[in-house]
């Protein structure tokens, strides 16, 4: 059995090493330079694969993605057919996804990108703070990682719903699902966080509509992916006043261009996709499960349906 490492700007030292303690004997290989003869590869671990690459190995028997989303996999369009595809359910990614928005979420709710500004101008005054059970935050997708932050800024007292394909039983936590439960949410969300998959049905999601849909002042964070923003709806958001500020980790084009008006937006947080991270400390012991149920004919942990793109 060999493996593929087809990670696009991702250094697998860290990965080889803790998949081989996790694998004895693995044949760990890596593309391009060390893929040695493709009809002995069982198992691809990929991030942004190159187009058709993944066609090109034969005896395929699984296709595990790097990261939490598999939008960079399945929009291959010549994708082996009956090859499974699974996302990474990664506990460190997810303790990562939960530091970041419960980070950004209450700097927004501290009032500290204001208090910066009065710092800048020398201005001494205290603002009116709001209680945490009165702060509504809404959470597009209560997948693995919405669910997860969903609980946690619930159990930080915030006053939390979710959006989502179907509605979700989470303790504490309301559940919107549908196009009309999607206006149900945003109307009520001072924070909104998004954290849905990309598909050809969540991309664009975030444009002039549903930004229009939030509350005055509202605050946009995303997470997810950028595709579910339509950038320059979001300039006009925030320059009508309709948004307050904004904080993007994930773009259209990564590195974000130099000259992207982002980068000088007042209101706008910019992170280089450094949300959450698949980390080989606690992503392997989950690729190795995997591995062992592929080469068993078993279903996979994070297993997708290519249909509906999760």
């Amino acid at each position: 059995m060999a493996f593929l490492f087809l990670c696009d700007g991702e250094e697998p030292a860290a990965w080889k090493t803790a998949l081989e303690a996790e694998l004895p004997g693995l044949d760990f290989r890596i593309w391009p330079d060390a893929a040695g003869n493709v009809d002995e590869i069982d198992i691809a671990l990929a991030w942004q694969p190159p187009p058709g690459l993944l066609a090109t190995l034969p005896h395929l028997k699984a296709i595990l993605s790097l990261g939490a989303g598999v939008e960079h996999v399945l929009r291959d369009g010549h994708l082996p057919a009956g090859v499974p595809v699974a996302r990474l359910i990664d506990p460190g990614l997810r303790a990562g996804m939960i530091e970041f928005v419960t980070m950004e979420v209450l700097r927004y709710h501290r009032r500290e990108p204001e208090y910066r500004a009065q710092q800048a101008a020398r201005e001494w005054r205290l603002l009116p703070q709001t209680l945490p059970g009165r702060r509504r935050i809404g959470i597009l997708g209560l997948g693995y990682l919405g669910r997860a932050c969903a609980e946690a800024l619930r159990d930080l007292g915030f006053c939390v719903a979710g959006w989502s394909r179907s509605r979700k039983t989470i303790r504490g936590v309301e559940s919107f699902a549908g196009e009309d439960g999607l206006f149900r949410l945003l109307e009520r969300s001072e924070i909104l966080i998004c954290l849905l998959p990309l598909t050809p049905e969540t991309e664009d999601v975030l444009d002039a509509t549903t930004l229009g849909a939030l509350p005055a002042g509202a605050v946009l964070i995303n997470a997810a992916r950028g595709g579910h923003l339509v950038d320059r709806d979001l300039l006009r958001a925030l320059d009508s006043e309709q948004l307050s500020y904004a904080t993007l980790d994930v773009f259209r084009e990564e590195p974000l261009p130099s000259d992207h008006p982002f980068w000088a937006h007042p209101r706008i947080a910019v992170y280089p996709h450094a949300a959450a991270w698949s980390l080989p400390e606690s992503g392997a012991a989950v690729i190795a499960d995997n591995v062992r149920r592929a080469l068993a004919g078993r279903p996979l942990i994070g297993q997708v349906d290519r249909d509906r793109g999760y």
